[in-house]
């Protein structure tokens, strides 16, 4: 796993890394598979989680290396005054190019794990811009203000746009480069199938802003995963 993760920044009180997707950010309750907190916890003994990502979203991701600094980073992620931004691939084009979603989310009554928009749920707002345009699909930036759990997949769904391969909120079905290509796409002889330009969630946790330990406000940005980056250099080539 080492050879993998990319550290992003690092002091003696927080770390921050590029989480890689299909990796879990802290062990499930069946400790089923290795996650990035139990790395961790190998390096460095002991971390505290200060918040999340989904499995398969990559991107920027901290954790504290003191109880002292964990208090204070929790408290600004409760308080709000953490910056969050993530970058995602969304299912067709958008009416209107920047907005907000303000809707309350909660818990499925049925569906474990799963949540919905709900006037009874809690207070999410995600507020979006449309960077580009790329035939069926719109690439976007997300700054979500509150914290909830698959906030910006419940939020895009809620409005009829779900982010790309989302298997629970739209559709698991990957994006094809013949399907942008179409008649010019030739499968090479060595392939007995084509493969996905994209067959995961297309979301990326990419900037967070905090106020570090010393008072001063702390930058962070996680550069796009290779494998979203050459997905929209597809989208250049072959989307006109």
């Amino acid at each position: 796993m080492k050879n993998k993760l990319e550290i992003i920044a690092e002091t003696d009180h927080w770390i921050a890394l590029n989480k890689p997707s299909g990796l879990l950010s802290i062990p499930d309750r069946k400790q089923s598979e290795p996650s990035l907190k139990d790395w961790l916890n190998e390096k460095y003994d002991k971390v505290w989680v200060v918040h999340r990502l989904d499995k398969f979203t990559s991107g920027l991701i901290v954790f504290a290396k003191d109880e002292e600094t964990h208090k204070l980073l929790s408290k600004q992620f409760e308080d709000r005054t953490v910056e969050k931004f993530y970058l995602g691939l969304v299912h067709g084009t958008l009416a209107n190019k920047e907005g907000s979603v303000d809707a309350a989310i909660m818990e499925h009554p049925a569906k474990n794990a799963t949540y919905i928009t709900h006037a009874k749920g809690r207070a999410s707002l995600t507020d979006y811009k449309v960077l580009e345009e790329h035939g069926l699909y719109s690439w976007m930036q997300f700054q979500i203000h509150t914290g909830r759990t698959h906030q910006i997949r419940v939020h895009m769904k809620h409005i009829g746009h779900p982010i790309v391969c989302d298997e629970v909120y739209g559709t698991a079905t990957p994006i094809l480069l013949s399907s942008m290509k179409r008649k010019k796409f030739k499968l090479a002889k060595s392939e007995e199938e084509e493969r996905p330009l994209l067959n995961r969630l297309a979301l990326h946790a990419w900037k967070l802003t905090f106020t570090d330990v010393d008072g001063k406000k702390v930058e962070l940005e996680a550069t796009l995963s290779k494998d979203l980056r050459a997905l929209l250099q597809q989208f250049e080539k072959w989307i006109k």
